[in-house]
């Protein structure tokens, strides 16, 4: 049973059957904005979400970025950029995935946080649905959904085009994930990873 993921939640990476979780999938879902059209009909408006993520040494110092522009980093591997979302509803599969095996990043790696832009600037208060999950698999196929977290229905992203999702961080040696959940008013990538390196390690 997935978890639902509460801000500041933090979970183990231990699996049910023993021994670590090491390759984790990171999706984000979403859906296309439903307006008003002309007489009443109504359209689909396309939805650019980025989810990104970004790496830090045990000197918070940054290592790499992986986003729509930059697909890869040491034992990150991301999707690819989806400049829609769903346009004829919840498909049920994630949108944007960023694949992480924590055996295999650079092994300065400490923290590595997961950030969520809009990137034409709508808010996340018109987007119809908006989740992120953890899981086991690949992009395309979901072995085992640990966490769950619902965006789409909090008020707190109203207003917002830009939020700091979670982060994973070794601590004794071992990976963790905590629920980060939190909006913020950077309107940019650069700015999101910025606020990240100021607030969030």
């Amino acid at each position: 049973m997935a978890i639902s993921l509460q801000k500041g939640q933090r979970i183990s990476l231990e699996k049910d059957t023993g021994g670590a979780l090491l390759q984790v999938c990171v999706g984000v879902n979403w859906g296309a904005i439903e307006k008003k059209g002309f007489f009443g009909s109504m359209k689909k408006v396309a939805v650019d979400l980025d989810a990104s993520c970004a790496t830090f040494d045990s000197n918070n110092k940054p290592l790499d970025v992986v986003c729509f522009s930059q697909l890869s980093a040491q034992g990150i591997q991301h999707s690819g950029d989806d400049l829609t979302g769903d346009m004829d509803g919840d498909d049920g599969l994630d949108n944007e995935v960023i694949v992480v095996d924590l055996s295999k990043v650079h092994p300065n790696t400490q923290q590595i946080v997961f950030v969520l832009n809009s990137y034409q600037g709508q808010d996340f208060k018109d987007i119809p649905f908006a989740s992120i999950r953890l899981y086991e698999g690949t992009p395309s196929r979901v072995d085992n959904v640990f966490a769950a977290y619902d965006i789409s229905n909090d008020s707190k992203f109203h207003g917002s085009v830009s939020m700091v999702m979670g982060k994973f961080y070794k601590k004794d040696n071992k990976w963790r994930f905590v629920a980060i959940g939190d909006a913020l008013s950077d309107r940019d990538l650069k700015g999101t990873i910025k606020t990240v390196s100021n607030k969030y390690l």
